[in-house]
């Protein structure tokens, strides 16, 4: 998600100008299905199930499936292409992100008494910190030009396992921003090894967290969207 706000790249100022679409399809949003580019891809879609900082399955996840709008879907579609020359792959764990989705983070924020993640995934934060600099009440997530993932690492026959980046995904805290100094020389080469992978089709990494990708130029950057995941 990533920290989890996944704050639009740019000012409060500008966040204000962002409307909502009407639309009440993924269809009528012009979102895809990444399964429709490459069918095999990895997928561990963590809204839509309990495996996640809130501990359950999010609002507007009905489906464990990456939709993205159909320019950044084919952007994506080459990275991965891409990849697999060189025996490595990629695994999503978010993409589009319905609003309702991020209205359900703000709610669980809110409960000071609900400490069930945070072992795992804000260790080092008291949970009324998260709001603001990592729960924000707009993700750019919502805009469906943006992408949380990892790579991979497989064999010949297509075994794969996932590179040591460091943190787990959604880890709030320093060491997930990309750049980090308390991680190893080898964790911070396989970051900037998806940074340079992804940047090459125009994905910009968000710094706070290795694995928040936006394809720039955005196709739609001041319109969110509310259709569910499904």
């Amino acid at each position: 998600m990533a920290l989890l706000a996944c704050l639009l790249i740019g000012s409060a100022h500008a966040a204000a100008q962002v409307t909502r679409s009407s639309a009440r399809t993924a269809a009528e949003a012009g979102l895809v299905d990444i399964r429709t580019r490459v069918p095999d891809i990895a997928e561990d879609i963590k809204y839509a199930g309990r495996d996640n900082f809130v501990g359950t399955r999010i609002d507007g996840y009905l489906a464990p499936k990456c939709l993205l709008l159909q320019p950044v879907a084919d952007a994506l579609a080459r990275v991965e292409h891409e990849l697999r020359s060189r025996h490595l792959r990629l695994k999503i764990w978010d993409c589009y992100r319905p609003a309702r989705a991020v209205a359900h983070f703000v709610r669980w924020a809110h409960g000071l008494d609900d400490l069930r993640t945070k072992p795992q995934h804000y260790p080092d934060l008291h949970k009324s910190q998260l709001l603001g600099d990592y729960i924000a009440p707009v993700s750019g997530h919502s805009r469906g030009a943006t992408v949380d993932l990892t790579l991979q690492r497989c064999t010949a026959d297509d075994a794969c396992a996932a590179l040591d980046m460091g943190t787990d995904f959604d880890f709030f805290g320093t060491r997930a921003h990309t750049d980090a100094a308390n991680v190893t020389a080898k964790q911070r080469a396989n970051r900037q090894l998806l940074l340079d992978t992804m940047a090459r089709e125009g994905f910009r990494n968000y710094p706070l967290e290795w694995w928040h990708y936006t394809l720039q130029p955005e196709p739609t950057p001041h319109t969110l969207y509310d259709v569910p995941v499904q």
